[in-house]
């Protein structure tokens, strides 16, 4: 043990930050996981227990962060640079007090998302602040009936919720899924109900538009029993709240199940420590710079402090409430618009304070570096790496995203794919919808280690961009059997590789020479890209296919070359082919593996 690096380890952890306080990768921390017959994925919580062992296995001795360290209360600079290290809000010990829930609305984008949000607002915010919210922030908070303060986070839904999970960002205590009452539960809904529970997240129903003259609030109820949300009064223990947002009817009923639910989750945080939490959103602003929303998660920031995003550092110039209100400090779940950043940092990024600016500009080129160098790991699961995945033990579930072209194709398919679960692995499809393919999919995708599997539909440009980026796979197909079957032959590691074709040259054939009755070679110029000896080749003759062999023999000014280059003339034979004509066109190519 005298050579072993002793690590403190909190009383729980989420799987992602257990790495980063390790110093190794997620993937390493999870193939550990699976060593010691625990599955979790990077953005799970797991106990100090687990945590552990693993940090054991991989060479250190853990420590509990005890209730009565001096460091874990200590306000010195170096307590607070050392605070960062454990992300996760889930602290124990003395200084400790009830922080404010923070709350995200989803639902299907006209069900009265914005309304309820508006709702809350006016009936919780002074007058004349109200109608100027949303000019400065998409976040703010206000006050439940008992007088305790909640947090709103304003996302688009649920793609920005699940881009910042999808970061290991938990910043979500509680949503709200809002369903109309006159409309019932949609494919938007299902989404946003599969991204919530992939969080872990714990959620309130709002049945709004229960004033709307065809409601039917227990059609709706009806409809969560099907997607497994059984409300309380059905013998379940889903909390639901019919409301009107329009009218404000049930709105203070259903600010008391939020505070509910948090009581539950006994929501604290350290006021008297220096300051972590996440970036919501940011932006260049050409008057004042980069102008970023940030909500505090545990400590205080105060103006004046040096922050560090990712790669983004900078001194707080100045804080902003919600509400326009210009502060010098903002405690736990508090969110605050703030001025001194030297770079835009993606939403979803942890922030932490450094002592000065000096020390987080060096930190923030190291990782720029180790970013560059490809030190930060970025894989995917894929159908094709599955098996090797399974046999390393790093994949117990494989999830799925599913998308189709009509909604008769879903349960079947879903159905067939679970079915094809083995002892070594679980497939499992997390999310399934009609319609295309969209960035919100991807993000699930990313978030759950999972593939996306296409039935007849077409993907976003936007999606494809980012699956792109994130090394997501999207597997398309048109037949559902060759989907169960691709997908078997994944989980049974038999997987056949498939290749594309490159087109490597178009020669032109200017003139024909005979060679006897078996031979012939064509005088020829090389259009675009490199003639290569032995390489594979069609001969077309306008738009229509003559031959397709390999180029035997490879001529330039009588000497043997093994490569002609565009813009020079050479002399090409193919194999078992005497019939050019002038004119004809030689295309090369040659196959590359894609999987």
């Amino acid at each position: 043990m005298t050579n072993q690096q002793v690590v403190q380890i909190p009383p729980a952890i989420v799987v992602g930050d257990l790495a980063e306080l390790l110093g190794v990768s997620g993937i390493d921390v999870i193939k550990e996981l699976m060593k010691n017959g625990v599955m979790a994925t990077i953005t799970q919580v797991v106990d100090f227990d687990t945590a552990a062992v693993v940090a054991a296995d991989l060479g250190f001795a853990p420590e509990e962060q005890g209730a009565a360290a001096p460091e874990e209360t200590d306000e010195t600079e170096e307590a607070a640079a050392a605070a960062p290290r454990t992300l996760r809000i889930v602290e124990q010990g003395e200084g400790l007090e009830v922080r404010p829930p923070v709350v995200t609305v989803l639902g299907h984008v006209d069900h009265g998302k914005t309304t309820l949000l508006d709702r809350i607002r006016e009936t919780n915010v002074v007058s004349g602040e109200a109608g100027g919210i949303t000019q400065h922030i998409g976040a703010y908070q206000a006050k439940a009936p008992d007088g305790r303060t909640i947090t709103f986070i304003d996302t688009p839904g649920h793609e920005a919720f699940s881009k910042m999970r999808a970061r290991g960002a938990m910043v979500t205590d509680v949503a709200i899924i809002v369903v109309a009452a006159d409309d019932g539960v949609m494919p938007q809904t299902r989404e946003a109900i599969d991204h919530v529970r992939a969080a872990g997240v714990p959620m309130v129903v709002a049945i709004n538009k229960i004033d709307a003259n065809n409601a039917n609030v227990d059609r709706v109820k009806q409809q969560l029993t099907e997607v497994g949300l059984v409300p309380e009064e059905y013998g379940g223990d889903q909390l639901v709240n019919p409301v009107s947002a329009l009218k404000g009817e049930g709105i203070g009923e259903l600010l008391e199940s939020v505070q509910l639910l948090t009581d539950l989750e006994e929501l604290t945080a350290r006021p008297a420590q220096n300051a972590i939490g996440v970036v919501l959103e940011a932006q260049t602003d050409r008057h004042r710079g980069v102008v970023a929303t940030v909500l505090v998660q545990t400590g205080t920031l105060r103006q004046g402090d040096t922050l560090l995003a990712g790669l983004s550092y900078g001194r707080v110039k100045a804080m902003t409430l919600a509400t326009g209100e210009r502060v010098t400090e903002a405690g736990p779940s508090t969110p605050v618009e703030i001025l001194g950043l030297s770079e835009v940092p993606p939403a979803g990024e942890r922030f932490v304070v450094r002592k000065n600016e000096k020390e987080a500009r060096a930190e923030a080129e190291e990782r720029r570096r180790a970013l560059e160098a490809g030190a930060v790991d970025k894989t995917g699961v894929t159908l094709d790496t599955l098996f090797g995945e399974i046999r390393q033990g790093n994949v117990k579930d494989f999830n799925l995203v599913l998308k189709t072209d009509v909604q008769g194709s879903i349960d079947p398919l879903v159905q067939s794919l679970q079915d094809l679960s083995v002892e070594e692995v679980n497939v499992k499809v997390i999310h399934a919808s009609v319609g295309s393919i969209t960035e919100s999919d991807v993000q699930l995708a990313v978030a759950s280690a999972g593939v996306i599997i296409a039935f007849n539909v077409p993907t976003e440009p936007g999606a494809e961009r980012l699956a792109k980026q994130e090394r997501v796979e999207i597997r398309e197909y048109q037949i559902i059997y060759t989907i169960l079957e691709d997908v078997e032959k994944a989980v049974k590691g038999m997987l056949a590789p498939i290749y594309k074709e490159v087109q490597d040259a178009t020669i032109e054939v200017r003139q024909v020479f005979r060679l006897g009755r078996r031979n012939a070679i064509a005088g020829a110029y090389v259009r675009e890209g490199t003639a290569v000896r032995n390489s594979q080749c069609r001969v077309m003759r306008g738009n229509q296919l003559v031959h397709e062999g390999r180029i035997e023999s490879l001529k330039r000014i009588d000497e043997d070359a093994r490569e002609v280059a565009a813009g020079l003339e050479c002399g090409i034979m193919v194999t078992n082919f005497t019939d050019f004509e002038e004119g004809d066109t030689i295309l090369t190519f040659h196959q590359e593996q894609v999987r």
